[in-house]
């Protein structure tokens, strides 16, 4: 069975990439969040980034799934398992599989913000299990977490945020979200969560910006993407990338800097703002994770962790906490 809510229109996204880039180009520093990489061609370009050799985070919580999916789903024990910034890719299909083996999984609840993209995907799954409950749902995690589909089924779900996704988001912004993946559980559901862990920061720095220039061509994406989108005339070959270690933080910045003076237009905003020569702006950040660290954060949050695995270099890691 497959059905698919829509709590979020091309007009709501369109009307929120006008408020980020609004404020993000008239704040100081000058800020653009990460989630507008992603049209069609950044997500492209991501793809590719994850087979290069530099970027190793994909590739290791994919081993940490073949080796460790049976033990998950078994401590998991869920009925439900819930996805959020789904892609239903092998990832996703190595923990479906597993969950079913088990014998336990009756609905999967893919949830992302590309309509299209989440409609296709789903409807695959479906088409591979018809015997399964595919809800899929078209919403902002960290806003729409409240509309998830009720809990019609009798035991417990299982909510996965898989790639690190919560390393894109500052401490205190990460803190609410958690907070809001625990209002949206009943005590005893369980949330496995992807997180990249801290390592040789020059390991880190060329896994944000290879020798092949993939990730600086993603990250210049963004300016194409306001061009198109929001009527820019940025001008993408005179900003340069950068990848930083924040050692303070603890976390990789990737940045776009200006080459020279650059007065930019964006129509659909009236808006003008100029750069000055070396000026940079952040476009992403990507927090790296201690183990101590982010029991604190999980506990703060209303989960205790009970299961840790990394992969055999310790460079990534998949956590099972269970809400309390």
């Amino acid at each position: 069975m497959f059905r698919i809510d829509r709590n979020l229109t091309a007009d709501d996204l369109d009307k929120a990439l006008r408020a980020d880039v609004a404020e993000g180009l008239t704040t100081h520093p000058k800020r653009l969040p990460p989630k507008w990489f992603y049209d069609e061609h950044g997500s492209s370009l991501f793809e590719d980034i994850t087979r290069l050799p530099e970027y190793y985070p994909t590739r290791a919580e994919r081993g940490i799934l073949e080796r460790r999916s049976d033990e998950i789903a078994q401590s998991a024990d869920a009925v439900t398992l819930i996805e959020l910034g789904s892609g239903s890719g092998v990832k996703t299909r190595l923990l479906l599989d597993a969950l079913r083996r088990h014998g336990s999984l009756k609905r999967f609840v893919p949830v992302d913000v590309s309509g299209d993209f989440l409609a296709d995907s789903a409807r695959r799954v479906a088409d591979d299990h018809p015997d399964l409950d595919v809800h899929a749902v078209v919403g902002d995690f960290e806003h729409h977490l409240g509309l998830l589909p009720v809990n019609d089924h009798d035991g417990r779900r299982l909510l996965a945020v898989l790639g690190s996704t919560i390393g894109n988001q500052a401490p205190a912004e990460r803190a609410g979200f958690l907070r809001d993946v625990r209002g949206a559980l009943d005590p005893g559901d369980t949330l496995l969560l992807g997180a990249d862990l801290v390592k040789d920061p020059a390991r880190l720095v060329a896994a944000y910006d290879d020798a092949q220039g993939v990730t600086a061509a993603f990250d210049r994406n963004v300016l194409s993407v306001i061009n198109r989108r929001l009527g820019g005339d940025f001008d993408p070959t005179a900003f340069d990338h950068l990848a930083v270690w924040n050692a303070e933080h603890e976390w990789i910045e990737m940045r776009l800097r200006a080459r020279s003076h650059q007065r930019v237009r964006v129509v659909d905003l009236d808006l003008e703002v100029d750069f000055a020569p070396g000026e940079e702006m952040r476009t992403e950040i990507s927090a790296k994770f201690r183990r101590e660290g982010l029991t604190e954060e999980l506990d703060s949050a209303g989960f205790t962790l009970t299961h840790w695995w990394t992969d055999p270099a310790g460079d990534f890691s998949l956590n099972l906490s269970t809400a309390r």
